[in-house]
């Protein structure tokens, strides 16, 4: 029964189902019915529109192709009548421009370009349609006197607004430093902003339509007429006759093309003016400043400074100047052979610029006008050192200026010729320097190598910006610096070498040796030049170098230059000593020659170690330090030989042996009487003697005093102390004098005596000092003022 009802449910179930799916067909199929009865409709629309439309078109296309023809009709009249209203506008460009193209082109540039254009534009037309127009040879006339006038407008406003830099803003412009170039830089305006307006305006023009102008006119007539035939008879006729013409117009149009470069070398001629001007301001400036204490700068550049780190200024020769003065003095005395000059007492203490002021002081005395050239000297080699820089600047400058008004490929030659002139004068003056420094070295003169070395290390640390600034210009140009410097290079070895050779082979023993035994005038000179060197090792190393091989002396290290100055200064050093012993040879007195070297040697010595020197030294001779003061030792234990002579005579050495009580010889009396006397004169001699004697280095002097005083005196207070006296009467009640004194023999040992023993009835004729007297008088050694 269960089974039934379930079918029953399920049968109904699926008749419901059943009746949906049929429901929802009858819907579909109502609905595609009305679909396509909608097609139907807009099928039967869009049919009727299209004929329609298809109507509507056979009726306006041809109204549209009619009209289309109006309007073509109506473009070809109005370009007609364009073109025919150009071409007679050609014909009167000459009229319409002729007033403005001779009144030139001052003030009113654009109108003045726009009028060329004009005139260009009808030259071109009547060259291409009417060659035998006579309106051709008008509007050519008038072009060429319109490019002239450009020309000339062109001379005239570089003429009328270039000036020369002026020497303070020359001066500030290369001292300013980096720092404060990123502040505010200090540029320099050749030209008035407006004023190179136009300058570029015309040079452009000039470039543009001079060259292109030449260039037309020349291969148009190589082009035959337009429908002539190659080979035709009428081609022929006209080769015939244009035979006899064309160099004219070949020559009109290379003429065209020099006209086109004329205002480049109006420019440059122009411009190079300036810049030599402007160097040579800079020159006559420092002659007009050679007496003030500084360089002045503009206000502005000065108070910036007072806030602002800046490089170190640029070092002024003036203490080569006083070791040229001098060399220059030692090296006319050589040559002259004149007595009388003067010895050069070193400072003591030997610092190097009190000694250079000494030395400075002495110059003027005796060479006062020397002097005053030096000083103008002085202010020539620091003139050349800026003007150097400012040729560096001033031509960086003209390259910008340069790049804007002249063309590209013309741009390099232009400025090879614009700066030919102020180089070729700082050359030549360059090589002016190098030839009196020649002359002076012939003359041993070497203080002239001291020129040389601030022109030659500034050229040096410039030349990276020469090679720079002359990038693209010719090869001789370019090479003028590196030729210049290898000729510095190789008259400074030369100086270097013969001024070494010199020290060792100096004639000057008699007439200028000092009497005192005081430093000697070759020593003080060749010190005194080795310093300056210290100012420029880098320089004076590549000068060296540049002779090892035939290879720049900048392809060597620093170190191997350093190297060569170091053995250059031992050697100098070393011919130095060598002749100083020659000199010392001169002294008939030991002593005084062992003061002599003494003098010396200390003086060397203490001028190293107070300069950079001892350490350049012991780059090669790590001794020389020790070495020096051996033979300081030396000649100080040479000097102390001289006092043997007076200490033999209280020496022990031959002294009788005396007995207590025994009553004196007459012999042995005699020899301490001579004893005493030979002591007493010995001293004084010495004494008169070596007081005139000079030791000017204080410390030396009170050690060879003191060391000395300590010798004399413990030998002489020996030898009284084996001859002493029992004074009696006055002496021994507080009176003065030595009546009645007893002469008593001690045995060594000052507490065993043996007895009174009298040798002289006068002993205050023999006994003249006492040990406290002995040693003031060695305390008045090499002292006349004691």
């Amino acid at each position: 029964m269960i089974p039934t009802e379930e079918a029953s449910a399920r049968r109904r179930e699926i008749e419901e189902k059943l009746k949906q799916e049929e429901e929802t067909l009858s819907f579909i199929r109502e609905s595609l019915e009305k679909s396509d009865q909608l097609t139907r409709n807009m099928v039967s629309i869009l049919s009727s529109f299209e004929s329609r439309l298809m109507k509507l078109e056979n009726s306006i296309i041809p109204v549209h192709k009619q009209t289309e023809n109006l309007q073509r009709l109506q473009e070809n009249v109005e370009k007609t009548l364009f073109c025919l209203d150009h071409i007679i506008s050609y014909y009167h460009v000459a009229n319409d421009t002729e007033k403005i193209i001779k009144e030139g082109p001052t003030g009113r540039l654009e109108e003045y370009l726009g009028c060329m254009a004009k005139i260009q534009k009808a030259v071109e037309y009547f060259q291409d349609n009417n060659p035998d127009s006579p309106e051709l040879n008008r509007v050519k006339l008038l072009f060429e006197r319109g490019k002239e006038s450009l020309e000339s407008e062109f001379r005239s406003l570089m003429t009328r607004n270039s000036k020369p830099v002026t020497p303070i803003l020359i001066l500030d412009l290369i001292t300013l430093d980096d720092d404060l170039k990123t502040q505010e830089d200090v540029s320099l305006e050749h030209l008035p902003e407006i004023v190179l307006q136009d300058i570029v305006r015309i040079s452009g023009w000039l470039v543009e339509y001079g060259r292109n102008h030449g260039f037309n006119c020349l291969c148009e007539e190589k082009q035959p007429p337009a429908g002539v035939q190659k080979g035709s008879l009428r081609n022929r006729a006209i080769s015939h006759t244009s035979i006899a013409s064309r160099e004219s117009f070949v020559e009109r149009a290379f003429r065209e093309l020099e006209h086109s470069s004329n205002f480049m070398n109006v420019y440059y001629q122009i411009r190079s003016s300036q810049l030599d001007r402007s160097i040579k301001g800079l020159k006559e400036h420092f002659r007009k400043n050679s007496s003030s204490s500084g360089i002045p700068y503009s206000p502005a550049v000065q108070n910036k400074r007072k806030d602002t780190p800046t490089k170190k200024p640029i070092k002024r020769p003036g203490t080569i100047r006083k070791a040229q003065n001098l060399l220059k003095q030692y090296s006319q005395q050589c040559l002259d052979g004149k007595k009388g000059a003067s010895n050069l007492i070193p400072i003591e203490g030997h610092e190097h610029d009190l000694r250079a002021k000494h030395l400075s002081d002495s110059l003027v005395d005796k060479h006062g006008s020397v002097a005053g050239r030096d000083d103008m000297l002085d202010m020539e080699i620091d003139a050349y050192i800026h003007c150097v820089s400012a040729f560096i600047k001033l031509a960086q400058s003209e390259y910008q200026l340069l790049t804007e008004i002249i063309p590209e490929h013309h741009q390099k030659k232009t400025f090879d010729s614009l700066i030919q002139e102020s180089l070729d004068n700082l050359m030549i003056e360059g090589d002016n320097i190098v030839s009196a420094a020649r002359k002076a070295i012939m003359r041993h003169d070497y203080s002239a190598v001291l020129t040389i070395f601030p022109i030659l290390r500034h050229l040096k640390q410039t030349k990276p910006e020469f090679d720079q600034v002359l990038q693209g210009t010719a090869a001789s140009t370019k090479n003028k610096l590196p030729s210049l410097i290898t000729s510095m290079e190789t008259t400074g070895a030369k100086a270097l070498e013969h001024f070494a050779d010199n020290i060792k082979n100096n004639p000057d023993k008699e007439y200028n040796m000092p009497k005192d035994g005081t430093v000697h005038e070759l020593t003080s000179n060749a010190i005194l030049f080795l310093q300056q060197l210290l100012d420029f090792q880098e320089t004076a190393g590549a000068m060296l170098a540049s002779q090892e091989t035939s290879s720049s002396a900048s392809s060597y290290s620093s170190e191997f230059s350093r190297r060569l100055l170091s053995t250059y200064i031992c050697k100098v050093l070393g011919n130095l000593q060598l002749n100083l012993l020659s000199k010392s040879k001169v002294y008939e007195d030991p002593a005084l020659s062992a003061i002599f070297l003494l003098n010396n040697y200390n003086y060397i010595l203490k001028s190293l170690e107070k300069s950079e020197l001892i350490q350049l030294v012991a780059v090669t001779q790590k001794t020389a330090e020790r070495s020096y003061r051996e033979l300081i030792e030396h000649q100080i234990l040479t000097y102390q030989c001289s006092w043997l002579k007076v200490t033999e005579y209280i020496s022990d050495k031959n002294l009788p042996v005396f007995q207590p009580g025994v009553k004196l010889k007459d012999k042995e009396r005699q020899m301490i009487k001579e004893r005493f006397k030979g002591f007493n004169d010995g001293l004084e001699e010495l004494c008169k003697i070596q007081k005139a004697w000079a030791i000017p280095d204080t410390e030396q002097r009170d050690n060879i005093r003191h060391a000395q005083k300590t010798i004399v005196e413990e030998t002489y207070a020996t030898f009284l102390n084996r001859c002493l006296f029992v004074c009696l009467g006055r002496i021994l009640t507080g009176g003065q004098g030595l009546e009645g004194c007893r002469f008593l023999i001690l045995s060594p040992k000052p507490s065993l005596v043996y007895g009174s023993v009298p040798f002289t009835k006068n002993p205050e004729k023999y006994i003249k000092y006492r040990v406290e007297q002995v040693g003031e008088m060695i305390e008045k050694l090499f002292d006349t003022s004691a």
